[in-house]
């Protein structure tokens, strides 16, 4: 009988722990959260004070039972999930249905807190418990339910306005503002012209050059020069000036010194895993979790970092003193500081003061461990132990010099450069930066230069230049701009990123976000009718007051009611008064020019398409969909006139059949008679000529041909099939067994194989439902849901609706953690 039961969220730490522990104690895993609300209307009842209804997660049933089974032989329970908000919450709702079971009656339990799982800091945990922190459950659960009122009341909204499927979640939706917002910078930049001037300088020791400092006695600025002619003319004045020579005016020499980052927290390091690795952000928090959780390094298992979650730079005395101690030994006396650095954070909202994340061992040097680290582990653990070092160390030295070089007497040109004099942190590790030009100037030197020296002037060169719109968000500047907003928590980061791709609210492009036609529309929606849920400080300050909750000095109910009185409100008059119309924000781009008709740009259940006419209008208006490259938020008229030249007409095949070409659900194609032949990516249905389109159906009917093997006068075929060959009536397929030749197959064994197949399943009205509403189309899908399919479509998937709504309200429930 063991005596202690320990309770961790993952088998690969409950492995590391128990080597530490030995016997005595059992240690076993929660596999993550053990409860949930449950995945219905109601989890959260704001009618009985915020009432919620748990209930044990369906796939760790199976685990919650192993852990009452282990704790009926143990005399203590000890609680040792992770130590922040999350890991609380599991350690309570582990607690309550243990206690519900009767299981804690003649039993104690504790909680156990440690960031890194060493042994020594795990032994010191188990010396020292505590009990459960009801003022970090309370915030957990605050959270929770936050972010279920948002997604369990707001997606289903969106679903019934917008399009089925969709979701919006507290801090998801601040972020996909962002994403958008940017874009439409983007959109409305006018690049503004600018010029600048440099002088190709010559000494005996090297060439340099330098940049205009002053023209005409003024400090030149970007745009004194805005055009060719005005520096054309400049630059003629500045030659006559200089008369071949430019004098040394002033030499100006001083040191610069750079201190390091501060040790890594849970925001900076996915910021750099994605800049400094080409790491995601979620990827990042999966390898740091191996790495925290341990790995066998040969002597063992053991944790190679410390708790992966948190906003804090600070490092423990002990921890301090062993880099102070590994930099003296690895880099010299120079590069050890007199005292050690300490570093404020620049979060927001930090939290839980933990350590910042580093090695647990100093000893455990990136290249002692590296036989045992795959690829990722390796690189990241390595970043996480660079940077901790770089942390203590000294500063880096440079001796800048800054040269002023007269042209006569009202203009100048400036030079700089600067030479790294003592490395410091940088011998160990230097930060990348993100959407920044790098300082130039470095690692750039300057020929030896003293005032009154006369220079060679070997040309004057002037370089348009046009001012660039703000760059597109990166994983790494999207996720440095959520924390300095105070958005959401630095460990959510990842899954919030990882939600707004899935939901095809963005893509990335070239590793940047951008918005799509989706996108837009939901933070359009959003933004009109729920300012609150996507405005920036309205986030941040119930982030405060979960912190606030955390520390003890609020109450987690008032905060609920004084959020969703306002909100309940504005979801039951938004579901009365907005039409789908308006939810939808279609674009107008103009006039027909044949029909005088208006046109219009909008989303619709198949994707982006324009429109010409109204639903009012005697005749039903046209339908064309965008093409994969274009946008609601962008297309002009012109470009949406052309997308009305589908179906075009190409000719006829040999045997007489028209040709056309045109775009459907399932992509573009070819129509030849009352067949169809889709086309390849390299074809465009908008330019295709009869040629290529024949070769398309010639290759499409020798695949028909080809997948005949044999055709009975009732019908009966025996088919070459995607699986293998088989026998058909129409109506159902008979496989054929692999060691029967299916050319030998007669007309009575084919009547026989085909009575004794089952009967097709998934032909009833839901399944047409289904494959109406949800099939993914990049051609014109409107084209395909006129006005008498719509209505069709409609009653065939509102059972499907329903049911739908019930099985994702789960996850709509928490689509931010």
């Amino acid at each position: 009988m063991s005596e202690n039961l320990v309770i961790v969220e993952s088998p690969a730490k409950a492995k590391t722990i128990k080597k530490y522990l030995g016997p005595g104690y059992e240690v076993l895993a929660s596999y993550g959260h053990v409860r949930d609300l449950v995945p219905k209307n109601g989890a959260v009842d704001p009618e009985h004070d915020f009432a919620m209804n748990y209930t044990v997660i369906d796939k760790n049933k199976k685990h919650v039972d192993a852990i009452k089974k282990a704790l009926k032989k143990a005399d203590t329970l000890l609680l040792a999930t992770d130590p922040d908000r999350e890991g609380e919450a599991i350690s309570w709702h582990l607690y309550e249905l243990l206690k519900d079971s009767g299981l804690l009656d003649t039993r104690e339990a504790k909680r156990v807190v440690f960031y890194e799982i060493t042994k020594r800091a795990v032994q010191e945990a188990i010396a020292h418990p505590r009990g459960l922190s009801h003022d970090l459950i309370d915030a957990q659960q605050a959270r929770r339910a936050l972010d279920y009122l948002v997604g369990f009341n707001l997606s289903p909204l969106l679903w019934k306005k917008i399009n089925p499927g969709l979701s919006a979640g507290r801090v998801q939706s601040p972020a996909l503002r962002m994403i958008v917002e940017r874009e439409e910078e983007i959109e409305a930049f006018t690049p503004r012209e600018y010029w600048s001037i440099a002088a190709d300088c010559r000494t005996n020791e090297q060439p340099f050059s330098a940049r205009l400092y002053q023209l005409d006695g003024k400090k030149v600025a970007q745009f004194t020069l805005e055009d060719e002619a005005t520096a054309t003319a400049a630059r003629e004045r500045l030659e006559a000036a200089a008369g071949g020579k430019l004098t040394v005016a002033k030499v100006d020499r001083r040191e610069r010194r750079r201190n390091a980052a501060p040790p890594f927290t849970t925001s900076t390091m996915q910021q750099e895993a994605v800049r400094k690795l080409g790491l995601s952000a979620s990827r990042a928090m999966r390898v740091a979790q191996e790495l925290y959780e341990g790995v066998d390094i040969g002597a063992g298992t053991v944790g190679l970092i410390t708790y992966m979650r948190t906003d804090s730079v600070n490092l423990s005395n002990d921890a301090i003193g062993e880099l102070r101690a590994h930099i003296g030994e690895s880099y010299g006396a120079d590069y050890v500081p007199e005292s050690p650095n300490f570093y404020r954070t620049k979060s927001k909202n930090a939290q839980e003061a933990h350590e910042a994340i580093r090695p647990t061992s100093v000893a455990n040097t990136p290249e002692k461990v590296r036989a045992f680290l795959n690829r990722d582990q390796f690189r990241l653990y390595e970043m996480i132990f660079k940077r901790t070092l770089a942390s203590q160390m000294t500063p880096a030295v440079f001796d800048q010099v800054s040269v002023d070089l007269a042209a006569g007497t009202e203009h100048s040109f400036r030079a700089t450069g600067s030479t790294l004099k003592f490395p410091g942190f940088i011998a160990a590790y230097r930060e990348d930066e993100d959407d920044q030009a790098s300082d130039k100037d470095d690692d750039r030197r300057l020929p030896p230069l003293e005032e009154g020296q006369q220079i060679e002037l070997a040309a004057i060169n002037a370089t348009q230049h046009f001012t660039e719109p703000p760059p597109r968000f990166t994983e790494a500047s999207l996720v440095k701009t959520l924390e300095q907003y105070g958005i959401g928590r630095p460990s959510t980061y990842a899954s919030i990123i990882s939600t707004l791709r899935s939901r095809e609210y963005v893509e990335l492009e070239q590793r940047r976000f951008r918005p799509t036609d989706m996108g837009r529309v939901v933070n359009g929606f959003l933004t009109e009718y729920f300012r609150d849920i996507v405005d920036f400080e309205f986030t941040a300050k119930l982030e405060d007051e979960l912190d606030a909750v955390s520390r003890g000095e609020m109450d987690w109910r008032p905060l609920l009611r004084e959020f969703w009185e306002p909100f309940s409100e504005r979801i039951e008059d938004t579901a009365k008064n907005v039409s789908r119309q308006e939810a939808a924000q279609g674009r107008e781009l103009g006039t027909d020019p044949k029909s005088g008709k208006p046109v219009v740009a909008r989303l619709g259940r198949f994707g982006p398409f324009v429109q010409i006419g109204t639903k009012d209008d005697e005749e039903k208006p046209k339908f064309a969909s965008l093409r994969p490259h274009q946008s609601i938020a962008t297309i002009t008229l012109d470009e949406a006139m052309e997308l009305f030249k589908l179906p075009r007409d190409l000719g006829e095949t040999p045997e007489g059949e028209p040709v056309q070409a045109n775009i459907g659900r399932f992509g573009p194609y070819v129509k030849y008679g009352s067949k169809f032949a889709s086309l390849g990516k390299e074809d465009d249905p908008y330019t295709i000529e009869l040629p290529r389109a024949l070769e398309v159906i010639e290759t499409k009917k020798l695949a028909e041909k080809n997948r005949i093997i044999n055709e009975f006068d009732d019908g009966i075929q025996v088919l070459n099939g995607r699986y293998g060959p088989y026998v058909t009536d129409g109506k159902k397929n008979a496989k054929i067994p692999k060691d029967t030749d299916p050319k030998t197959i007669t007309h009575e064994q084919a009547l026989e194989m085909i009575a004794q197949a089952p009967e097709r399943k998934g032909r009833g009205r839901r399944t047409a439902a289904k494959k109406t509403t949800s099939a993914k189309t990049t051609g014109a899908k409107a084209t395909a849901t006129k006005s008498t399919a719509k209505k069709t479509t409609a009653k065939k998937s509102t059972a499907k609706k329903t049911t739908a709504r019930k099985s994702t309200a789960k996850k709509s429930g928490s689509s931010d953690s």
